[in-house]
């Protein structure tokens, strides 16, 4: 794609082995942009000699600046020096819009593979990071960068401005966060299922991880916002959507699944909003889940129905 400025590849290194799953959207993405430039600019020809990688194309999605989001129908977030000139006081307490997605732990490789899928998704993306500059050029204006202290209650309610549904992807956060006020819904990707399956050495490893599990799951169950416990098995670095999936009670403990569709199923989550509390285990299996919605519904019923 023309005027795409090469991004830094150690900014990006979670996102070398995207899925099929933001497939067939970017292929649309990029014939509408080409259908487009024809239009605006007589006929674009693409002289590239070798097929673009599937990386390449989500890359230049990412990066494509103000006329690709403008034809692809994205807000635009931030300005491009990326600083936030939002008024603290546009939207009264109790008055302001909320339909962003706040990930925290934003510039880790989980939450950078959560980042990415909301913005195929098209969502508002807030993010939660430690280097604002690194998360703009990998990034761009398709995400909100906040760097800040969680644990200080005005950065906290600046994060939290405009935010309907929080996505944890990693453990900690919750553990010393104050109060959510405001978030309708909140999704935590636990590992404790396979911090309590471990053994030995492992055990022993793992051991301070498995106790901010459990303080952030109790947590939140005790915090009063609608939850969603994803209970993944061992997150592993392979290719996403290349396996079914199994839901069974259990399984969490001694299975294993892809960073990427973990990912991808805690953005799913999002449209399965429960009245109280929602919790299941997934990991790699023989399911092969065609509708995602349906599927979560489906669990979320099931969960209800055992809690009455």
């Amino acid at each position: 794609m023309a005027g795409v400025v090469p991004c830094s590849s150690s900014t990006l290194s979670p996102l070398t082995s995207l899925n099929f799953h933001y497939q067939e959207q970017c292929r649309a993405l990029h014939a509408h942009s080409f259908i487009l430039s024809t239009q605006r600019r007589g006929l674009y020809v693409c002289a590239a000699k070798k097929k673009v990688s599937f990386t390449d194309q989500i890359l230049d999605y990412i990066e494509g600046g103000p006329k690709l989001r403008k034809w692809y129908g994205a807000p635009d977030l931030l300005p491009t020096d990326g600083s936030v000139t939002e008024d603290e006081d546009e939207f009264p307490e109790g008055d302001e819009i909320r339909d962003a997605v706040l990930v925290t732990d934003g510039d880790s490789e989980m939450g950078q593979m959560v980042i990415l899928s909301l913005i195929v998704k098209r969502a508002r993306v807030k993010a939660l990071v430690k280097d604002k500059r690194a998360a703009l050029e990998a990034f761009g204006t398709y995400v909100e960068s906040l760097t800040g202290d969680s644990r200080d209650k005005p950065f906290l309610r600046k994060a939290l401005r405009g935010v309907c549904t929080v996505i944890c992807p990693n453990e900690g956060f919750l553990s010393t966060v104050g109060s959510l006020k405001g978030v309708k819904h909140v999704i935590l990707l636990s590992q404790l299922s396979v911090y309590k399956g471990a053994g030995g050495i492992q055990a022993l490893m793992k051991s301070n991880a498995r106790k901010l599990a459990e303080q952030d799951e109790s947590i939140l169950v005790a915090s009063g916002i609608p939850y969603t416990i994803i209970r993944a098995g061992m997150l592993q670095n392979s290719p996403g959507g290349t396996q079914g999936f199994s839901f069974e009670q259990g399984s969490a403990a001694k299975g294993t699944l892809s960073k990427e569709d973990a990912a991808f199923i805690c953005v799913e989550a999002i449209d399965a909003v429960p009245r109280e509390g929602f919790i299941f285990e997934v990991v790699s299996g023989d399911e092969k889940v065609s509708d995602w919605k349906v599927c979560l519904n489906r669990l979320l019923e099931k969960s209800e129905q055992q809690l009455q």
